[in-house]
């Protein structure tokens, strides 16, 4: 998926959501496509490949960690922000955007099967 062919609405519909998330919060590229209506996880990625002036290291894999070529400098950032990592792994229990966090349902839904 090249640059050239994202739609550009698209983007700046991610850009705006990782913009938006808090200094001492991080989301995972799957929260991030999830509140901007991104297809995938992997086009906000993409997109953060060109977000330079973006929040980019509030960004994390579903599993807390960071992408391995940008560990060090992004758990550095995370670190001065007030979010500590164990062992590369951020605890998203504790540190996850609540934008990010779904509500759980009211009530459950019975007898729909």
């Amino acid at each position: 998926m090249d640059a050239e062919i994202l739609d550009p609405v698209l983007v700046e519909q991610v850009r705006a959501v990782i913009a938006r998330i808090p200094a001492g919060r991080v989301a995972t590229y799957g929260d991030v496509a999830d509140i901007s209506r991104a297809p995938s996880a992997r086009m906000v990625g993409r997109v953060l490949q060109n977000g330079h002036d973006l929040p980019w290291q509030r960004v994390l894999r579903a599993n807390g960690t960071c992408a391995p070529h940008l560990a060090d400098e992004q758990l550095s950032l995370l670190e001065a922000e007030g979010v500590p990592s164990v062992d590369g792994r951020v605890d998203l229990r504790k540190y996850r955007w609540e934008e990010a966090v779904p509500e759980p349902p009211d009530e459950p839904q019975l007898g729909l099967f």
